[in-house]
């Protein structure tokens, strides 16, 4: 047990392997759709003067477009090298709007009805999701809206399956996005009206180097011990060769957003 395992909130043992994936997770992985983070900014009125909650913040990926959007943002973020990549990578203009918070979305260390708005980005299908609604029903101001945002890997582009297949014999019972059990409980959410979900696509392209390094940023792949880590990127570089075109290969996503309004109880 690491450091980190001890002094940090219990996580799914999987998620730790973001520990060592962090600097690839924000290199490699794909931004979402602009269209979609303009349904969500708009949505949560995210602007000056607006306090927002990002649980399960990561790298920032959402974390830096809200702030971008000039509202002021809560990064909730258990593991502490996402925390640090985090702080690295948000630009120094924006800085002062942000406060990086250690916690899950089943103890989220924020006062009741203290935010005006949140966002699960990428992070929804690692919570235990009534727990989780029930904290963020609690921070949420009433009539606050919430928003589960996802990059979907579109599993009907050959790329993309393809990639699967390499990756799905090393997944074992990391919690994904692919279990639709997550998305099933946002359908009767407690305290929240039902998702209402909106789909936007979007596409990644990425050279040698960038299609390794999304494979390095998959949580169960950067747990994995020597020498099949290694021989994983190496299939990963192997596999680019068979699917390149010019140099590059092309991952379809679909940018799925889910937004729910906190009800009164």
């Amino acid at each position: 047990m690491t450091l980190d395992e001890r002094d940090e909130p219990p996580i799914h043992p999987t998620a730790r392997g973001f520990e060592q994936a962090a600097s690839a997770y924000d290199r490699a992985r794909p931004d979402y759709a602009d269209a979609a983070v303009e349904a969500v900014t708009a949505r949560l009125h995210a602007r000056p003067g607006t306090r927002l909650l990002d649980v399960g913040a990561g790298t920032g990926k959402l974390t830096v477009p809200l702030l971008r959007a000039g509202a002021e943002v809560v990064a909730v973020e258990p593991t502490a090298a996402m925390r640090a990549e985090l702080q690295r990578v948000v630009p120094d203009e924006l800085r002062d709007r942000l406060t990086v918070l250690e916690g899950t979305a089943e103890s989220l260390p924020l006062d009741d009805a203290s935010v005006d708005g949140a966002t699960a980005a990428q992070a929804f299908h690692w919570f235990d999701p009534v727990p989780a609604l029930t904290e963020l029903h609690r921070v949420l101001v009433p009539d606050a809206w919430l928003a589960v945002v996802h990059n979907r890997r579109d599993l009907s582009s050959p790329p993309q399956a393809a990639l699967d297949d390499l990756l799905r014999p090393h997944r074992g019972d990391t919690p994904s996005w692919i279990d639709e059990r997550w998305s099933e409980v946002l359908a009767d959410p407690p305290g929240f009206s039902p998702a209402a979900t909106l789909t936007y696509p979007q596409a990644q392209t990425l050279d040698a180097d960038g299609f390794v390094g999304r494979v390095a940023s998959v949580s169960f792949v950067a747990r994995l011990p020597e020498p099949s880590h290694r021989q994983i990127l190496d299939a990963a570089r192997l596999l680019f060769t068979m699917l390149e075109r010019d140099g590059t290969v092309t991952l379809a996503y679909v940018t799925e957003v889910r937004l729910l309004q906190r009800l009164a109880t």
